[in-house]
């Protein structure tokens, strides 16, 4: 039942349980003044200024991959990351936050949902990762894959990165229904061609200053990019296990490198 009062509408709506909600509506505005179209999440999310979420991998009690030399995977990237950060201030169209700031540890999932609670216009994890074979090198750019990863040492990286909330002692199920529907929906959503279009764009940027470990972008099931709504890519940006990059990270140098490629990717998705 809907009445009128001034220029609102009181709307009186069944509850499932049974009795009534009244709720609160604005009049509709007379005919010579249509409606403004409603705008879809998409067209919401490009209007307002662009949230950009840097998620610096591991931290807390999680150190991820340490180096011959000691360096630390988290503290590492936490560094990379601040770089980039200051490469993109004076941006008055866009906003960049971390899912960390300080050496914490947060679970995967809650990384993937930081960036969906503040409607993120892109998502980016940064590592440093480790491998058995010291000799591994190079950076990489992963995005999402739900049909299994293209590559050995994708694989192995992304269930070492997905192994990660065990050292904090969190578990998840294997049998989450919800999250099976979400990835299915996601391979019919414009979200995974942006992400495919953000991991290009950084496999080019970060090309330009660096060797990189594969010639094209690598596709995983990393737990940190399963988000169906935003944009997301996961960048390796060296092997902090093999003892020449491990000196690399660590320089202030070609930390500004990476972070200057690493922005201008950013620049270049966004616009």
């Amino acid at each position: 039942m809907t009445q009128t009062e001034g220029n609102q509408q009181l709307v009186t709506v069944q509850a499932p349980g049974g009795g009534a909600v009244v709720a609160t509506a604005a009049a509709s505005a007379p005919a010579s003044q249509p409606a403004e179209p409603v705008k879809s999440s998409g067209e919401v999310r490009r209007q307002q200024r662009k949230v950009i979420v840097i998620d610096p991998g591991h931290g807390g009690v999680d150190p991820g991959a340490i180096g011959r030399n000691g360096a630390k995977e988290k503290h590492v990237v936490l560094e990379i990351a601040q770089r980039v950060r200051e490469q993109l201030r004076g941006r008055n169209d866009l906003e960049v936050v971390f899912t960390r700031d300080r050496d914490i540890f947060i679970p995967l999932f809650d990384r993937r949902d930081f960036a969906r609670d503040r409607n993120a216009y892109m998502f980016m994890s940064l590592h440093a990762d480790g491998f058995t074979d010291p000799s591994a090198s190079g950076a990489s750019v992963f995005t999402l894959s739900e049909r299994g990863a293209t590559s050995t040492m994708a694989q192995f990286l992304a269930d070492k990165e997905n192994a990660v909330d065990e050292i904090a002692g969190i578990k998840y199920s294997k049998d989450n229904d919800a999250l099976a529907r979400t990835l299915l929906d996601l391979v019919h959503t414009n979200t995974r061609k942006e992400s495919d279009q953000l991991g290009s764009i950084m496999q080019q940027a970060l090309r330009k200053v660096h060797r990189m470990h594969s010639r094209h972008v690598e596709e995983a099931g990393f737990a940190v990019l399963k988000s169906p709504d935003v944009p997301s890519v996961l960048v390796e940006t060296s092997f902090i296990t093999n003892l020449d990059e491990e000196r690399l990270l660590t320089s202030d140098a070609f930390q500004n490198k990476l972070a200057v490629a690493i922005s201008g990717g950013i620049k270049r998705f966004i616009g």
